[in-house]
């Protein structure tokens, strides 16, 4: 189909969280999901700047409805926390995982002890969804609809290869952490919807890929993206675009109708352009059926959660001490 991300679907009764979402691809993400009339939770370590991020959209969307969740994706006694309060909304149609520390250091562990970027980029969203997965189920059957789990990974992954044997290995430079925590999500994501399938759930999990966003084609929002925030220079801003088009994917897999669970969204000339389904790698997307078994387990245990698939009264959470 012909997709225009300036006129999208009427989202009007549908609630969507956004991690990430007090800055670049997330902030942007947001305004124009609640532009098409969906219910925003912004999600993010900041309280601060999460009311900024409200007061923008609002600014931007006077008839908005948005609110917001604090989560620091550091800490997973933040992340629970944040889980029970998205539980308690009426209803939860889709979450866009966009939030995770971005590369630059990889020294640091989390407050858990986890590897920095494979414990922000992946650890916690795989303990969020043990917490949130009962919720987007209910909807998806109260309302008879499929909810959907959108994972944002990067183009990285297509061009240096890591293994994923070993998940909590971490490659010594923050580009290549970074690109390992993401390496592993596609593979995480793509099992995480084979098992929804075989439990015929109504929800659906899809990998995003932004292309390149840059702060120097991206529109000013006060707070969010102007004189006062940190400007970060890129060597391909020529051919880049600015982070509100980065965003279009991650907005395509939340609402297109047409989508479907294990797809792969992209912006069309890889770096820039409209949203496109593409085909994903074989190597995150079918790799070996232990593999996948393996790291699944593997991230389970480093989360501290059984990720079941939850019974149409059950729950997909246990938490292990």
């Amino acid at each position: 189909m012909t997709w225009n991300p300036a006129r999208l679907p009427d989202q009007t009764g549908r609630t969507l969280v956004v991690t990430g979402a007090t800055a670049g691809i997330g902030y942007f993400a947001a305004e124009q999901l609640a532009a098409a009339g969906a219910d925003v939770v912004l999600a993010s370590r900041s309280e601060s700047k999460l009311r900024l991020a409200e007061a923008s959209i609002r600014q931007h969307v006077p008839a908005a409805s948005v609110r917001s969740v604090v989560i620091d994706l550091s800490s997973l006694a933040s992340v629970d926390r944040a889980a029970e309060e998205l539980r308690a909304l009426p209803r939860l149609d889709g979450a866009l995982l966009n939030g995770g520390t971005m590369p630059g250091r990889t020294g640091t562990p989390t407050a858990d002890g986890l590897p920095l970027l494979l414990g922000t980029h992946v650890i916690a969203n795989v303990r969020l969804l043990s917490g949130i997965l009962p919720a987007l189920v209910a909807t998806g059957e109260r309302e008879g609809t499929t909810t959907r789990i959108v994972h944002t990974s990067t183009g990285f992954v297509s061009q240096f290869r890591f293994d994923v044997d070993d998940v909590r290995a971490t490659p010594r430079l923050a580009i290549g952490a970074y690109t390992k925590a993401k390496t592993v999500t596609e593979v995480f994501a793509f099992e995480l919807d084979r098992r929804l399938r075989a439990s015929v759930l109504p929800v659906s999990s899809l990998v995003v890929r932004p292309g390149v966003g840059v702060d120097a084609k991206t529109p000013e929002r006060a707070g969010i993206r102007d004189a006062s925030t940190p400007y970060q220079r890129n060597p391909y801003t020529p051919w880049a675009q600015g982070k509100d088009t980065a965003a279009w994917a991650a907005v395509r897999a939340l609402t297109d109708p047409a989508a479907q669970g294990g797809e792969y969204y992209s912006p069309a000339g890889r770096l820039r352009g409209l949203p496109v389904r593409v085909e994903p790698l074989p190597r995150t997307h079918t790799p070996p059926v232990e593999l996948a078994a393996s790291v699944w387990a593997q991230l389970e245990d480093l989360a501290g959660v059984s990720l079941r698939m939850p019974t149409p009264t059950g729950s997909a959470e246990t938490h292990r001490p």
